[in-house]
């Protein structure tokens, strides 16, 4: 098991946009940045959160980001620019376990920053 200071840890990274045309915008953006392997854009979800003393609700659509711990920075830098809230939800989680070969996939897509697709 990898530790969790490892730079090849895979992670999955969610953020929440606004509407369909900015997550499809945020997707290739972080996939043309090379910040990320794969994103995975899911349907429209209800969000209700607090914001400025204020409870909020809206229409979201969530975006699920397949990336390394090494990639991370970059990645948060691409969403961060491209994002239109002042505050997005950048959160990631890491991945425990999973299939060998996509894992290895993964890494190797994020590794190869910059380099065109094999």
């Amino acid at each position: 098991m990898q530790s969790h200071t490892d730079p090849a840890e895979v992670i999955v990274v969610i953020t929440n946009t606004p509407d369909a045309e900015t997550a499809a915008h945020l997707s290739q953006a972080v996939l043309q940045a090379r910040t990320a392997a794969c994103v995975n854009r899911l349907a429209p979800v209800e969000s209700e959160y607090w914001w400025q003393g204020k409870l909020e609700r809206a229409q979201e659509w969530p975006l699920l980001i397949k990336t390394t711990r090494a990639r991370y920075a970059a990645l948060e830098a691409v969403i961060r620019q491209h994002h239109p809230y002042d505050v997005p939800e950048i959160i990631a989680w890491p991945v425990v376990t999973g299939y060998s070969p996509y894992l290895e996939w993964l890494r190797s897509e994020t590794d190869s920053a910059g380099q065109p697709a094999k």
